[in-house]
């Protein structure tokens, strides 16, 4: 019996994964271990040595050891403060994981000749009313600082492997999947929301304006992989390959009517959910775009799969609900 090796096991690839006891940084890990690589994750408070070992991408020393320890000729870039709120309320915290970090990975990894993804966000554009869906090669006017710092990360990702060609922005919308808790995505955490609204004295109000494109993290770990054997294949053309690429479903929904699936599935009812339609709060601290809905036409010209999992079907497994 003859087995076939994967394109990513005949280039015998090491992987380091940022963030990966993460939402987004678990689900690559396990798609590029499923692939034959040899991947090594990064994490902090949950690392894990030796698969996860623990390092502090606030301290540029920890990025050099565990680059030196790893060696890795593929780095996937997921760690990162994502937290609107979080970032207005700590900015320079903030700024050291979405941008220094990313710099000196960036500048690590065009010096050791090892190809960077960092992960990115719909956030860089502003999301005004009639705008989207956004081009990658759209005009980025972030509305709050969390943006801002994750569209600095990309330009330093994109100056420091200008010359080398070996970064790559994959910029990419919410997200959901497998989670150990809720809180770690703002969609999964909405099932939360779905059952404190189930409570009699419930008033819970919910986001029903501004445009979400729900996106599994399968699926987005799965388009990492693609992109890496797309571009390691053609190392020789690697300045002249598209540096920011863009990836997202196109499951068009609101909190809300999120919420109205999820409770659905559920078997909940959801009147005491009150429905937000008012949109910002011009005095808010932190802004939130209407509609950042991000065009995949850069992935599908490179000829790679942008075909999403199905939102309902998915969370019907996922929590156990199949309708008979």
């Amino acid at each position: 019996m003859t087995t076939t090796e994967s394109p990513l096991e005949k280039m015998s690839s090491v992987v380091l994964v940022t963030g990966a006891t993460g939402l987004l940084g678990r689900q690559v890990f396990n798609t590029f271990k499923h692939s034959g690589c040899f991947v090594v994750g990064q994490g902090y408070s949950r690392a894990n040595p030796p698969t996860i070992l623990k390092a502090d991408l606030e301290n540029k020393n920890d990025i050099h050891r565990v680059l030196d320890e790893v060696k890795p000729q593929i780095i996937i870039h997921c760690a990162a403060n994502r937290s609107p709120d979080l970032c207005e309320q700590e900015p320079e915290k903030a700024r050291l994981v979405n941008v220094e970090a990313t710099r000196i990975l960036a500048e690590e990894a065009s010096a050791r000749g090892a190809f960077l993804i960092y992960i990115s966000t719909d956030y860089v554009f502003p999301g005004k009313e009639g705008e989207a869906p956004y081009e990658a090669d759209a005009e980025t006017n972030p509305p709050n600082l969390y943006g801002q710092l994750k569209r600095d990360g990309e330009r330093v990702v994109l100056e420091a492997t200008k010359e080398t060609g070996l970064g790559l922005v994959l910029r990419v919308p919410v997200l959901y999947g497998a989670a150990e808790n809720n809180s770690e995505s703002a969609v999964n955490c909405l099932i939360d929301a779905v059952w404190k609204s189930q409570a009699p004295e419930s008033s819970v109000k919910m986001d029903d304006w501004a445009q979400r494109y729900p996106t599994n993290t399968e699926d987005v770990a799965r388009v990492c992989r693609d992109i890496v054997i797309k571009y390691i294949k053609e190392r020789t053309r690697l300045p002249q390959q598209p540096h920011i690429l863009q990836f997202s479903s196109e499951d068009r929904m609101t909190k809300y009517e999120i919420c109205e699936k999820l409770a659905e599935i559920l078997g909940l009812p959801l009147d005491r959910m009150i429905r937000n339609k008012q949109g910002n709060d011009p005095n808010a601290s932190v802004q939130r775009p209407y509609d950042t809905h991000l065009s995949t036409k850069g992935l599908q010209e490179l000829g790679i799969d942008v075909r999403t999992t199905d939102f309902v079907a998915w969370w019907r497994k996922h929590l156990g609900a199949y309708r008979k």
